[in-house]
Parts: C-alpha cells; structure tokens; sequence
C-alpha cells in the first residue's frame, strides 16, 4: 500500500499564488434541479456560422495597413499586424489566452455535462472532466479554465443559474442555465457580451445519457467486425457511457497524511476522512476506512502557509480501482492502477476558514462521483 501511495504522491503537484478568500460555510446538498448528468441535443440547439467576439475597429484603425497575404489580425483573438507608435492598446497573453479558450468553448459546446449542486456551490463537469466550481452569490471570484484564470460571478434567478466570466475589458461571455420539468431538459444561453450586448446562441440538453446509451446501444447490437488473417480475435466490452461505474457497491477511502502545513492551518485527517466517508455511505456504498485494496477514493492535500498568515492548498480526490491488462510490450497481463474520475483544485483563505474551505470541495468531488456511480446504475 505505502508504495501505491508513494507513486500517487510522485505524481501529485502544486502550483499556486493565490489571494486570501474567506468561504461560505458549507451548505448540505439541495435537490436543484440543476443537478444530473445533461446530454446535448444537437437537433434542438443552435450553432451560429459567424460565433464570435467582433472585429475591435478603433484599435485596428491605427495599426498598419493589412497586405493581401491576410496580416490583419480578423476576430479578437488572431494575429495582429505590426503598429506604429500610435497603435492602441493590445492584448496581453493572458487576454489572448481567456479570447481563445471562450471563443472556443462557445462554438463548440460541450456533449455531456454533469452538475452538482449544493446550494452554496456549482460544480459543472464536461465529459472531459474538465471542472469549474462557482459560487451564486452575487460576488467576484477567480475562477481557473484549463489553466486560466477568469474573473467571475455569478447568481440564482429564480431556478435558473447565471454565470458571467470576464474575458478582457468590457467584453465578457454569459452562460444562462435554465432548467425545464417538463421535457426534463437544460436549456444553456451562451452570450459573447461586448459593452453589455452580442450575439447568442441556445444550447439544449437533455436529461442523462440517452442519446449516448442509444448510440452505445447500436453499436453492440451490429455484427462483430471480422478479425484479419493471423490477428487475434477482438474483445468485446461494455460501450455504454458509465459502464466503469456499473455494479460499483464497495469502496475504500485513504487520505494521506497531513504535513506541518497544513495541520497547522487547521486540517486534521481524521476529520476529513470522517467527512467523506459519511458522504459515501449516504450515497449508497459500503465504505472501508483506510484501505487501498480494490476500489478506493484517494486523497491527497498539499498546504503552504503564505507570509500574511493566510493558507492555500492544493487538494485532489481519486477514485481508483486495480485491474489486469495486456500490455502491448508484456507477454502476460499485469496488475495495474486505473484512475476512473479524479477532481482538484486549489483554494486559499485564512488559517481559520481553511479546513472549511478544502473540506467543502472535496466533499463537493465526493458528491460528483457518487452522481456518476448512481447515474450509470440506473
């Protein structure tokens, strides 16, 4: 065991600098109708050709002239052609980065999203695993993108959730979640706001995993593909989305051990172990307390005390499970680890506030596998 937890550990990084926030209390988890897993119907959203932040005229006005071989720079977020001294202001990288990756992201939606909702926080998950984790409250905070940082807010109308990330000044993108009972579906409105309009476009998706069920379905039920002369026949499996989480009943929880750090800004094992296993039973499973045998959710924390007295850490939930593998350079199967969902983040705050803080998101990951574990057992 101390040598899984020792490759784990190898594995595991931090890198933060982050400003001192104070938390909410954690809240218990609510029945919104937010959560679920949501699949995108293409017939019934919609897909604008032209999807994208407009051409910013008064800086392109004092740059040079464009030559035919295309140096204009196009659609915030190209290529910029070299300006005189009199050029207006350009983008930074970090600008450029938030431009891309939004644009990006709203042109192509993703296929499968998976929300949990506690009330105090949102967690939307894509079929990447890709997470952000917002906080209804009215109140800017920073949220970080595949690497980026955006500053956000977001707050509750009603049912509906809305979500502004800045991109760069005066121009943001709005995600507008509005769910319906009846269809049970999700209605997503993706704004590309410039001085506080722009274009639109609706995204529709359905409850659960349908579409990709009935897709899965297909493809088990069409005749097996033939195996070429002298190749080894194929191994039929299970396609269905989920299937990994099918039958799962039992699991093991470790939290690893807890440096100087991070006791002293609050943090106690025990406490968080207690925490999330109490979660896992109320979701449904038998829990074996610190047993990495089988399948296990693994935690690790890695916590820095910063010099204004404030803490930030970096905290990772796993879920793992060991499996035998052909490996293509092995004559023989081998016992392996397999990672089957694992979200992180980074979060800061005071010394008092911090095991509030770092519980609440992992308690919030908890909850993000056991929806995909309940979701794929229907």
């Amino acid at each position: 065991m101390e040598s899984v937890r020792a490759r784990i550990l190898t594995l595991a990084g931090i890198a933060a600098v982050a400003a001192a926030a104070h938390p909410s209390a954690a809240q218990p988890q609510t029945s919104s109708p937010l959560n679920g897993v949501w699949t995108l119907n293409r017939a019934l959203s919609q897909f604008p050709k032209e999807f994208g932040f407009t051409i910013d005229v008064s800086s392109t006005a004092a740059e040079a002239p464009a030559t035919s071989g295309g140096g204009g720079r196009g659609r915030r977020g190209g290529s910029r052609s070299a300006g005189g001294p009199a050029a207006g202001p350009r983008e930074s990288y970090e600008d450029n980065q938030r431009v891309q990756l939004m644009t990006t992201e709203a042109r192509t939606p993703p296929v499968r999203l998976m929300i949990v909702d506690s009330g105090a926080a949102v967690t939307i998950t894509n079929e990447l695993g890709q997470s952000r984790t917002i906080h209804p409250n009215g109140r800017q905070e920073p949220v970080e993108i595949q690497g980026v940082v955006f500053m956000t807010t977001s707050r509750r109308d009603g049912d509906r959730l809305i979500a502004d990330f800045q991109v760069e000044q005066d121009r943001e993108v709005r995600y507008t979640f509005s769910p319906t009972a009846s269809p049970h579906r999700l209605g997503v409105d993706v704004e590309l706001l410039e001085r506080g309009s722009g274009q639109k476009a609706t995204r529709i998706y359905d409850a659960g995993a349908v579409a990709d069920e009935s897709v899965a379905a297909n493809r088990q039920s069409a005749p097996p593909v033939p195996a070429a002369p002298n190749e080894p026949p194929r191994e039929n499996f299970d396609q269905r989305p989920g299937a990994e989480f099918r039958g799962l009943k039992n699991v093991g929880i470790v939290v690893e051990e807890l440096g100087s750090e991070a006791q002293a800004c609050g943090l106690k094992r025990d406490a968080i172990e207690d925490a999330l296993s109490r979660r896992l039973t109320a979701g449904g499973l038998t829990v074996r307390r610190n047993s990495d045998e089988d399948t296990y959710v693994y935690v690790n924390i890695i916590t820095s005390t910063m010099p204004n007295g404030g803490c930030v850490s970096r905290y990772d939930a796993y879920l793992y499970t060991q499996a035998t593998s052909k490996l293509s350079y092995r004559d023989q199967p081998v016992l392996v680890l397999v990672s089957l969902a694992h979200r992180g983040s980074i979060g800061s705050s005071s010394a008092a506030s911090h095991a509030a803080l770092v519980s609440h998101g992992l308690e919030g990951y908890v909850d993000v596998f056991l929806t995909q574990i309940r979701d794929a057992n229907k």
